[in-house]
């Protein structure tokens, strides 16, 4: 093993007569530069053993929207006719005249609307259970 001799030394910082990164000793030489590609990969990887679900095929935003869709119906246990779906992302999902932070303040304090169905029935949807979030679904697309 190499030997090291201290320089100097104090409370926030000591000076090596030699010093090799971290990275050089720990991966090898080609590991220097990852693409693109590798790390979503990596990242994807990474949150997949964390428990999310990896989504493949979702390239619109039709197909999006048919995922939201599926996982919101299944989280409030209804099914929205094609009408109710269009009116429910027209009037609160999706609204337009909302700027990006008032739709993402729906997931953190306004995650609850009440809809009326084409039958008259209404009911509150949830985009999540924060009362029992092992009901909630991740995923990464």
């Amino acid at each position: 093993m190499n030997q090291l001799n201290t320089i100097a030394e104090s409370n926030n910082f000591i000076v090596l007569n030699r010093y090799t990164k971290h990275s050089e000793l720990t991966e090898s030489a080609a590991a220097g530069y990852q693409t693109e590609a590798a790390l979503e990969k990596e990242f994807i990887a990474d949150l997949a053993s964390q428990g999310y679900e990896h989504v493949i095929g979702i390239k619109s935003a039709a197909a999006m929207l048919a995922n939201v869709r599926a996982l919101i119906q299944a989280l409030n246990d209804v099914k929205f006719s094609d009408a109710e779906w269009k009116r429910f992302v027209d009037e609160y999902l999706d609204n337009k005249s909302d700027t990006l932070v008032e739709k993402a303040r729906k997931l953190h304090e306004n995650h609850v609307y009440d809809f009326t169905f084409d039958s008259g029935v209404i009911k509150n949807i949830h985009l999540v259970d924060k009362k029992n979030v092992n009901r909630n679904k991740v995923q990464v697309i």
